[in-house]
C-alpha cells in the first residue's frame, strides 16, 4: 500500500470534492445523527476562512484513492503559537496507516510555521447514549496528546417543547431583569450594537471553562466581527440573535445566537451565549435564550433539532439548556498536543 499526501489547492475542485466525500462518509459513520454535511459550509472553510485565520489542507491518497484529509487552522491575530486540526480518514480506509501519515505530515507543517501546540476534538459515547466508536480518542492519546477539556453535546427536540415550562421560565427571568430590555436581529449586528457584540465575543474565551487548554483570550473588534459575518454569509448561515440591553448605560450586556444552514432546515446550532460578568445574576442568559429560540422557530417552521456543546464544568449554562429541554447525546474531548 502506498500513501501519498499533497496540499489541497482551494481552486482544485476535484481535491475539494474528494475531501468533502471523506468528511461526509466519516460523519455518517461516526456521528450519524449529525445533519447532512453542508457542501457550501465545507467549501467556504477552505475558500472563505474566518478573519485572522489561515487554513492549510492536505489530501491523503491510498494507492491513488482519496483516503483522508488534514485541515489545519492557523490563527494570525492571537494564539499565534497554536493551531487547530481536523484529521479525517474515510471509514473504508481506516487502520492502514493513513491517519498516522497525516498526523506526521501535520506536525511537520506546524513546526515549519513555528506553532507550539495543536488542538483537536474526538467523540465518544455517553452511558446509555447512542453508540460511538472510541478510535478517535485512542488515536489522539497514541500521538501523545493530552485530554484537556471534556464537553457534552446536547440536543433539543423542538417538536417536544414544554411551552408552559418555557413560559414560566421566561416570566421568572423577566421578573429578575428589571432595568434591561431585549433586542433581536437577524444576520449582521446593527451598527449601534456591533461594538458591544465585539466586546462580548472577546470575553468568550476569557470566561468559558477551558480546562487545561492553553488558549488565550481573543482580541475582537468591530472589523473582526464584520469579517466573521461576511464569512458566515459565504457559508449561507442564517443567524438569529437576541440580546439584553442595560437601560441605564445603553450597553448590550448579554447575547445569544442560533445558526441554521442553507440546505438542512430541520437542524440548527445553538452558538454563543454570554452575559457580561458585571450583569450576571439577573437571569439574562435564560431570558435571551428562550426568546431567541422562539424567534428562530417563528422564522424556521421546519426546525426540529438544535444542537449545542458545553464544557462539563459549565454548570450554569448546562442548567439553562436543560431547562429549555436540551438532553445529552454524546461526549466530546478536546486534545492538546505540544510539539
Amino acid at each position: 500500500m502506498r500513501i501519498t499526501i499533497t496540499p489541497i489547492d482551494p481552486a482544485d475542485q476535484g481535491a475539494v470534492d474528494a475531501a468533502y466525500g471523506i468528511r461526509a462518509a466519516a460523519d455518517q459513520a461516526d456521528v450519524p445523527d449529525f445533519p447532512p454535511l453542508c457542501r457550501r459550509r465545507f467549501e467556504a472553510a477552505i475558500r472563505h476562512p474566518m478573519p485572522g485565520n489561515v487554513p492549510v489542507w492536505a489530501l491523503a491518497r491510498l494507492d491513488g484513492a482519496p483516503a483522508g484529509y488534514l485541515a489545519l487552522d492557523l490563527p494570525q491575530l492571537d494564539n499565534t503559537d497554536n493551531a487547530t486540526v481536523d484529521l479525517l480518514v474515510h471509514p473504508t480506509h481506516r487502520r492502514r496507516g493513513v491517519g498516522r501519515a497525516l498526523h506526521a505530515h501535520g506536525v511537520e507543517l506546524l513546526r515549519e510555521r513555528g506553532r507550539k501546540r495543536v488542538i483537536g476534538a474526538t467523540v465518544a459515547a455517553l452511558p446509555g447514549g447512542p453508540a460511538r466508536g472510541g478510535a478517535g480518542g485512542a488515536f489522539a492519546a497514541a500521538t501523545g496528546a493530552r485530554a484537556v477539556l471534556a464537553e457534552v453535546r446536547r440536543r433539543l427536540d423542538t417538536t417536544r417543547l414544554d411551552h408552559a415550562a418555557l413560559d414560566a421560565a421566561l416570566a421568572d427571568a423577566r421578573s429578575r431583569a428589571a432595568g434591561y430590555r431585549t433586542v433581536r436581529w437577524q444576520g449582521a449586528a446593527p451598527q449601534e450594537l456591533v461594538a458591544d457584540v465585539a466586546h462580548l465575543d472577546g470575553r468568550l474565551m476569557a470566561d468559558a471553562p477551558l480546562g487545561e487548554m492553553e488558549w488565550e483570550p481573543e482580541r475582537v473588534d468591530v472589523e473582526r466581527i464584520r469579517g466573521v459575518e461576511r464569512a458566515l454569509d459565504a457559508r449561507g448561515r442564517r443567524r438569529y440573535h437576541h440580546g439584553a440591553v442595560h437601560a441605564a448605560s445603553g450597553r448590550l450586556v448579554a447575547w445569544t445566537t442560533i445558526d441554521v444552514g442553507p440546505n438542512v432546515p430541520w437542524h440548527a446550532w445553538q452558538q454563543i451565549t454570554i452575559v457580561d460578568p458585571a450583569h450576571r445574576g439577573h437571569r439574562l442568559g435564560l431570558l435571551v435564550k428562550v426568546e431567541n429560540l422562539r424567534y428562530a422557530l417563528a422564522h424556521e417552521p421546519g426546525l426540529r433539532a438544535v444542537d449545542t456543546f458545553n464544557a462539563q464544568a459549565n454548570t450554569y449554562m448546562i442548567a439553562i439548556n436543560e431547562a429549555l429541554g436540551f438532553r445529552p447525546v454524546d461526549a466530546w474531548t478536546d486534545w492538546q498536543l505540544t510539539l
